[in-house]
């Protein structure tokens, strides 16, 4: 590829460091493709170093750190009016409607500078703790959907770094307890060092009854998805109290379906919730959250590696070997 330059309101970024994510791998195999321009660089989730700066643009100088939330509202339809700016019916996306952060060079668009989705970095804010604004603001989009809150118990169906982000943000929200269902030891005992109460292997032990033994025989307030598997959903409903919010966090590939019962939704008055992208402020307040040691982003980094070495970070990143895989630029 040729590298970008930096055309009127725009700017060019160096990236230093992106991360994979699961919708990075979706697209790749092709079980993402709605609104995916092909040829396309992807990769979503980065933090850079701006090299050029482009006529017209303010606020911005050479050699300055900065992160970006890659889902750029229109501002003008209905949902940006109301607020829901990650529904917005126009919205563009870094990563494969515009090129992304799996290069050397990327360019940010004149649509996202003005919208105002830039953000410089704190000093001594690492370049992958960053990257990681990005999931870490879309998981706050699910909890703030879930309504999580102080003296909630939580379960998080999922420990990988989805989960474990959803794991931190209930602490911060001032859960009481949050419980952690994960098949892979090495996960379950990150989550227990982040700070879950209790860590559940769902292939030994019965999740529903687990739960239901540290709830008082109830079942817990909320269940996040956060892993996209079908069979999950029903589960969910199981393991939550009477009136209890479960968020489907997680993205499902096209056409699969889950069987559930809804006699569990109808009877135990349940409250069920989606959870899509980010808004502005979610993200502001998630890479702040970062850059005060609130969430420990570092700590799901296990992996590093070159941008030749992508093919490697992708097989480490489906192969659940590796919690958070990082692209540096060093």
């Amino acid at each position: 590829m040729e590298t970008p330059t930096a055309g009127a309101g725009e700017l060019l970024l160096r990236v230093r460091a992106a991360t994979i994510c699961g919708t990075d791998l979706r697209i790749f195999h092709g079980r993402k493709t709605k609104g995916v321009r092909t040829p396309s660089i992807i990769g979503h989730e980065f933090a850079g170093e701006i090299i050029d700066v482009g006529s017209g643009v303010s606020g911005f100088e050479l050699g300055d750190g900065v992160a970006m939330d890659p889902v750029i509202p229109c501002l003008r339809c209905d949902y940006c009016k109301q607020g829901r700016e990650n529904l917005c019916a126009n919205r563009t996306a870094m990563g494969y409607e515009y090129d992304g952060a799996f290069a050397e060079y990327m360019r940010i668009p004149a649509t996202g500078v003005a919208a105002g989705n830039v953000y410089k970095l704190a000093p001594g804010t690492s370049w992958e703790q960053a990257a990681l604004a990005e999931p870490l603001a879309c998981c706050l989009n699910g909890q703030e959907n879930a309504e999580v809150g102080i003296g909630d118990s939580v379960v998080v169906m999922g420990a990988g770094p989805i989960g474990l982000m959803h794991l931190q943000l209930a602490r911060v929200a001032g859960a009481r307890q949050v419980i952690v269902s994960e098949p892979n030891a090495r996960r379950r005992e990150l989550a227990r060092s982040l700070g879950a109460e209790v860590v559940i292997d769902p292939g030994s032990e019965d999740l529903v009854e687990a739960v239901r033994a540290h709830c008082d025989g109830l079942g817990a307030d909320v269940a996040i998805v956060a892993i996209g598997l079908p069979v999950l959903v029903n589960q969910a409903f199981e393991v939550v109290r009477k009136q209890g919010r479960v968020n489907l966090f997680a993205g499902f590939t096209k056409g699969e379906t889950a069987a559930i019962d809804p006699n569990l939704i109808h009877y135990n008055e349940l409250h069920v919730t989606g959870a899509s992208a980010l808004t502005r402020r979610q993200y502001e307040r998630s890479l702040r959250l970062i850059e005060a040691g609130v969430i420990a982003a570092g700590e799901l980094v296990t992996h590093r590696l070159a941008l030749q070495d992508i093919g490697e970070a992708f097989a480490l990143a489906e192969s659940g070997d590796g919690v958070k895989v990082a692209i540096r630029h060093d």
